[in-house]
């Protein structure tokens, strides 16, 4: 599991006469045999060009250390492995390799920040499961039990007294389990006391789920970002199975919505940019919020990294091209220039609207 610090070595990391070799892999072996990923591998760091050195060093890691029981991995390598950094992760990744002068951490970036800190509550009217995660981990959970919910026949004889010799039974039931998901409520309000949790699931019957929500404390009802069905009894894989499907789909809205805004914003000559030009001129200004790209967009530029300039079309430079160095990829260097100013980095897949604005834009600080 990759750390905020750890990514932050990534970014500062470069080589002015090497390679960096940065490796990606969706390593699912239930969707393809072991030995059709490593195939897979060799073909990619083969069109890549890798120097021998640095593909000698991925494949003797992927071969003899890597658990390829673990769905994801960000390999990074440099020096014929002398600088060799490798990341599992619970999230699979897009499949790619990249070579430069700098690791390309873009995917990496969205992992932390999308999949970072998120807790499960399974609940029913007797009781709970609560789970914490972390980029796809189980880092805790917790159970908790409550009175049992007797549900008592109605109709005649004896067995339809319900409580003080009526028949009450089902108002005795209702007050038990509201009493229960109180007392739940409560006890997921201490679990997650403490807990980073930036994003929280709900799963069980739809009217539990919403009687409980409703007794959940403020701070927590606004991290709700979807509920499920799902049995009290399920295994933690499939919590956390379910839990990454809920959480891509709530990233695909939120893409959504930032997107339309980043476009909306721009035609009303607000703070926002929506070209190459425009967008790495306030990287440049260190005026992004939000640096927003289509996923695999790669392009040309040149860099100054004294000062963080940073430009495609050189007719838009202050300076000349011997004052600044030519680098294969200026979105990737836009990108670490911009989580190094405090902004946030949106890769974004498949989105016919980010295309049509050319496949980068910028929400500005001001």
């Amino acid at each position: 599991m990759i750390t905020q610090e750890q990514l932050q070595e990534l970014l500062t990391y470069q080589t002015d006469n090497g390679q960096v070799i940065s490796l990606y892999l969706d390593s699912d072996t239930a969707q393809e045999g072991l030995e059709t990923l490593k195939r897979q591998v060799k073909g990619m760091i083969r069109e890549a060009e890798v120097d021998k050195k640095e593909a000698a060093a991925i494949e003797r890691y992927l071969d003899h250390s890597y658990d390829w029981a673990t769905p994801g991995v960000a390999v990074f390598s440099s020096g014929g492995g002398q600088f060799f950094r490798a990341y599992p992760t619970a999230v699979a990744f897009r499949n790619r390799v990249r070579v430069g002068h700098k690791p390309y951490v873009k995917p990496l970036a969205h992992l932390l920040d999308f999949y970072a800190h998120y807790g499960v509550i399974l609940i029913d009217q007797v009781g709970a499961r609560f789970f914490e995660y972390h980029l796809g981990e189980l880092q805790a959970s917790e159970g908790v039990m409550g009175e049992e919910v007797h549900k008592l026949k109605t109709g005649s004889g004896s067995s339809a007294v319900g409580m003080r010799g009526g028949q009450g039974g089902g108002h005795h039931e209702e007050e038990v389990a509201h009493r229960n998901l109180r007392d739940t409520a409560a006890s997921a309000a201490s679990f997650f006391q403490g807990k980073p949790i930036r994003r929280l699931f709900l799963g069980g019957t739809s009217e539990t789920v919403a009687e409980f929500r409703e007794l959940l404390p403020k701070q927590m009802q606004s991290c709700i970002a979807g509920t499920f069905a799902m049995d009290m009894t399920a295994g933690e894989h499939e919590v956390r199975k379910q839990s990454l499907r809920l959480l891509q789909a709530a990233n695909a809205e939120r893409e959504q919505k930032l997107v339309d805004t980043l476009i909306t914003t721009a035609a009303k000559g607000g703070t926002a940019v929506t070209n190459l030009d425009d967008a790495l001129q306030a990287v440049s200004e260190k005026r992004v919020q939000t640096l927003i790209i289509s996923d695999g967009y790669r392009c040309p530029g040149y860099v100054d990294e004294a000062s963080g300039f940073v430009v495609a079309n050189l007719a838009k430079s202050p300076l000349s091209d011997g004052e600044l160095t030519a680098v294969d990829d200026i979105i990737d260097t836009a990108c670490a220039l911009t989580m190094n100013s405090g902004g946030h980095v949106e890769v974004i897949r498949d989105h016919p609207k980010l295309e049509e604005i050319g496949r980068i834009g910028a929400i500005l600080r001001y």
